[in-house]
């Protein structure tokens, strides 16, 4: 079977309605559980208490026994709001402010895993672990630039771990994964009809669609340094795209129905973790972790049909940086029953500043503010609930493009996000 077919039937019930948004910084998702999002991800890559694991470190894995099965759904709420100082376009130079360019997403997550022997455990995970969209009301004045911005990714996780030792375990998975995007926005251009030089079509909207495969690997390992105290180290390798769909206009301003093509490689990541038990009840976690974003520079989209083939239609200049996450949190234990859990995290922005960026992506530093609680409902059920407020300092933007407009002022940034799973064991 041809591996799109493949992918459609994997995804055809898990991506029912799914729509991505980034809520970490950049377009990453680190909202692969709930379980985790009350303490704000600190310890992700040590706690191991579920099967979401495969996803942070498969090594951790071997600290389930039997069979474990885990889902669940965040709810992202980004807000986005422009506030114009200025701005110019060419050829309009009027517009609104774009109204909220975030909207509600929904993100589901799937895991399962199953111990085999006292040694070996074996795992999979299906989530999606980059995802962005900002759509701005049609007249807004950076429309020349971008109107809506969509790019969804969906990752199936099959992994592996062994306990090496009483203290020691490591742990292997492989990734395949697809990714889809969808960009548009308003262009003015020569009407190929009309032979006058300076004459434009208004609301003319061109829009490119494509998607791509792509496979990596993620390894990790844990270490007991003793019985109360945990370390957790993992790694997740880059992801190459090459992206191929078509690009199209409104009012035949381009031809239609033009083949292109785009090249990005998403970035690798490394996550340290560690877990210190203080008490019967009391349980402390910590988080440092790093993401190459350089990947992310120049992305060229590029026409491989029709008279322009081989040329540039367009180039999104990222020019990310790499960035750091540090995340604090915390568990205490009310009864036999019920957990409590909270956390606090710095998110770096990849975006370097002022000049680099990009209204499809108002990103900025995040400030975490999380909690949640457990809910043990019998020996082998749990409930996971969480809340986050993602506090984002005011972005400026000062964003020119020849011939796509002068976007001059400042974004107004949030994000809530809200989270439930459900863990069974067998």
């Amino acid at each position: 079977m041809h591996q799109k077919s493949v992918a459609q039937a994997l995804f055809a019930a898990f991506t029912l309605g799914l729509v991505g948004s980034a809520g970490a910084s950049g377009f990453q998702l680190l909202e692969q559980n709930a379980s985790g999002l009350g303490n704000a991800y600190a310890g992700s890559a040590v706690i191991g208490e579920n099967a979401s694991t495969v996803f942070y470190n498969p090594a951790a894995m071997t600290k389930l026994s039997g069979g474990n099965f885990s889902t669940g759904l965040s709810i992202i709420k980004p807000s986005y709001k422009f506030n114009n100082d200025g701005s110019s376009n060419a050829p309009a130079v009027t517009g609104s402010q774009g109204g909220d360019a975030g909207g509600w997403a929904a993100l589901p997550n799937l895991y399962g895993t199953w111990q085999f022997s006292d040694r070996w455990v074996a795992g999979i995970g299906v989530g999606s672990p980059f995802g962005l969209k900002t759509e701005y009301e049609n007249d807004w004045v950076g429309r020349f630039q971008s109107s809506t911005f969509d790019i969804k990714t969906y990752n199936v996780n099959p992994s592996l771990a062994v306990k090496a030792s009483d203290s020691i375990s490591v742990g292997l998975g492989l990734n395949y994964q697809r990714m889809e995007a969808m960009y548009q926005r308003q262009a003015a251009t020569q009407h190929p009809t009309i032979p006058a030089a300076n004459t434009t079509v208004q609301n003319t909207t061109v829009t490119l669609e494509a998607t791509s495969e792509a496979y990596g690997w993620n390894t990790g390992l844990t270490f007991k340094v003793s019985p109360t105290t945990d370390l957790g180290l993992s790694y997740r390798s880059k992801m190459f795209h090459h992206l191929e769909g078509t690009l199209n206009s409104s009012n035949q301003a381009v031809a239609a129905n033009v083949f292109a093509k785009a090249d990005i490689t998403l970035p690798d990541m490394y996550i340290f973790s560690v877990s210190q038990q203080i008490s019967d009840r009391w349980e402390m976690l910590g988080d440092v972790s790093r993401t190459n974003w350089r990947s992310v520079d120049k992305v060229d989209i590029v026409r491989t049909s029709g008279v322009a083939s081989g040329q540039v239609a367009q180039t999104l200049d990222a020019n990310f940086r790499d960035t750091w996450r540090i995340a604090f949190g915390g568990k205490y234990k009310i009864d036999d029953s019920w957990k409590w859990k909270y956390g606090l995290a710095y998110d770096q922005s990849p975006v370097r500043g002022t000049e680099e960026r990009l209204v499809s992506l108002p990103d900025n530093n995040r400030y975490w503010f999380s909690t949640g609680v457990q809910w043990q409902l019998d020996k082998t059920s749990v409930i996971d609930i969480g809340a986050a407020y993602l506090y984002i300092p005011k972005s400026k933007i000062d964003a020119n493009q020849p011939g796509r407009g002068h976007v001059v002022g400042s974004y107004d940034g949030s994000i809530m996000i809200f989270g439930a799973q459900v863990t069974k064991t067998f």
